[in-house]
């Protein structure tokens, strides 16, 4: 079974964006099987620098790394990425598995972003929009677009 994993940097603690995630996870797992990996956001001052900002990307890279699954597509959601509708991601991760991929891994990143050797790492970089987004609403609209890709797919009645 194709595995979904979503690594998010930072935790959730709000109980309506858990219940929104947490329903949305429920209903991907009846597509594939699907992983939560949250990470910790490393810790700054209150005005940090760039060069302190920069030390904690690097730290988070370091976590982040390490949990991508062992052969698995990588995308990371970052404002410089491409725009796609709900249509071409399914479509995105429809040519994921026909590549024999056993799975694909997307990520979160920090209020501060992504550190650079992560983007270079990914597979592939997707903007959700121009606009931003709190980190936990972004956590749920994944959800719900991951959900959509995979009820695209199986021709579901999910998607108008």
């Amino acid at each position: 079974m194709f595995e979904i994993t979503l690594l998010t940097v930072g935790k959730c603690k709000e109980k309506f964006y858990l219940a929104a995630a947490e329903e949305y996870a429920k209903r991907l797992k009846g597509y594939c099987a699907f992983r939560l990996a949250e990470l910790p956001e490393y810790r700054l001052p209150e005005a940090p620098s760039a060069a302190e900002i920069a030390m904690g990307l690097e730290k988070e890279a370091d976590a982040i790394l390490e949990k991508i699954p062992k052969g698995a597509w990588f995308c990371v959601f970052t404002p410089e990425g491409r725009e796609l509708t709900s249509e071409a991601l399914a479509q995105k991760l429809r040519e994921v598995k026909l590549a024999g991929r056993g799975g694909a891994c997307f990520l979160i990143g920090s209020s501060f972003g992504i550190a650079p050797r992560v983007k270079e790492r990914a597979d592939f970089a997707l903007s959700m929009s121009r606009m931003t987004f709190p980190h936990h609403l972004a956590r749920v609209m994944v959800l719900e677009q991951l959900y959509r890709a995979e009820a695209i797919q199986a021709g579901s009645k999910y998607h108008k």
